[in-house]
């Protein structure tokens, strides 16, 4: 099986060596050249997995059309929102019957569109060719083989069991499941509560606060997950809450580790200015994940209080406040 991954970030490049690991023959578009000639040469990628040694049979190329010439399995890692501009420019290219698989974690920006949704929107593909991958997927811990698992979906059994070959590795252990919403829409809520732990944890709250947050955060994407069609179970597998723990416990967390920053007082900008480009997905996401709540009628404080943070001119210490001062309820 051939396999192409657009994007050479931190999970991309770490699925393209899954990919290889698994037997997988994987080609990896990187956007700058001296990127991928570290690849090619070096084996490394230097900018994001500067420590980690890559496969020599793991290949790069700055041509899209190249990458993805023969290929079986079209992977796309990149930004969520710069994942439409760009697919507008790969539609042309793309190998007829491919199967895609989106391993980005977002809700667009004004469309409120899951990424899944976004692929078949611009490339005219059948809902079951798109396939989704979620999971506690620290690309760090990952590149370094280190033992895990995660949710292979799609609404093609066929493509999934595809999908789920080429990336069964050692170490990597995928598991399939017929929920896209679900999984994607876990995957992209958990960026924002990672958000809301980490700056818990810069204001110097400890364990309780933040197994509050990240069990009242599943409750917030449950109900939206319920109200949009999920299965609730998903929220209780590897999509839902195997990634939700991850994200917002480890400090390899792009998402937490922004958070803190901003509950230590920093700005959005100084945030921004200290995650060196790298994106923290949340930080987009909160404002569509707030939008698709409010369409479907669904109370997500979290969520709310984070947007708020972010671009309403409050403040962590005001968004506890507001948090804990809610009326009291039933679980």
């Amino acid at each position: 099986m051939k396999a192409a991954v657009l994007g050479s970030g931190n999970w991309g490049t770490a699925f393209a060596k899954v990919l290889v690991d698994a037997g997988t023959e994987t080609r990896i578009w990187a956007r700058r050249p001296e990127l991928a000639d570290a690849i090619n040469t070096k084996h490394i990628n230097v900018d994001y997995l500067p420590d980690i040694t890559l496969p020599t049979a793991l290949t790069a190329t700055t041509d899209a059309a190249e990458a993805v010439a023969g290929a079986e399995l079209v992977v796309f890692a990149i930004p969520s929102q710069t994942l439409r501009s760009n697919l507008e420019r790969w539609t042309s290219i793309l190998p007829d019957g491919a199967s895609f698989v989106s391993l980005m974690k977002g809700i667009e920006l004004g469309t409120v569109k899951r990424m899944s949704e976004v692929i078949s929107d611009v490339t005219g593909a059948d809902p079951g060719r798109v396939v989704v991958v979620s999971g506690p997927n620290l690309a760090h811990e990952i590149a370094l083989r280190q033992p895990t698992a995660t949710v292979v979906a799609g609404a093609d059994p066929s493509r999934t069991a595809q999908v789920q070959s080429a990336c069964s590795a050692p170490y990597f252990r995928p598991y399939t499941n017929a929920d896209v919403v679900g999984t994607e829409l876990g995957g992209a809520v958990k960026n924002v509560i990672a958000l809301a732990c980490g700056m818990a944890s810069g204001m110097g709250f400890g364990d309780n606060t933040i197994a509050s947050l990240i069990t009242r955060g599943l409750a917030e994407t449950a109900r939206l997950g319920l109200s949009l069609g999920a299965d609730p179970l998903t929220f209780a597998g590897l999509a839902g809450l195997g990634d939700l723990v991850a994200t917002c416990a480890s400090p390899l967390s792009r998402n937490r580790s922004f958070g803190v920053r901003l509950g230590q007082g920093d700005t959005l900008e100084q945030a921004q200015a200290a995650a060196h480009g790298q994106v923290a997905e949340g930080v987009k996401s909160c404002r569509s994940i707030l939008d698709l709540a409010n369409r479907q009628g669904v109370d997500v404080p979290i969520v709310r209080e984070v947007e708020s943070v972010c671009y309403g001119g409050s403040s962590p210490v005001r968004a506890v406040e507001n948090l804990m001062s809610r009326s009291t309820k039933s679980e």
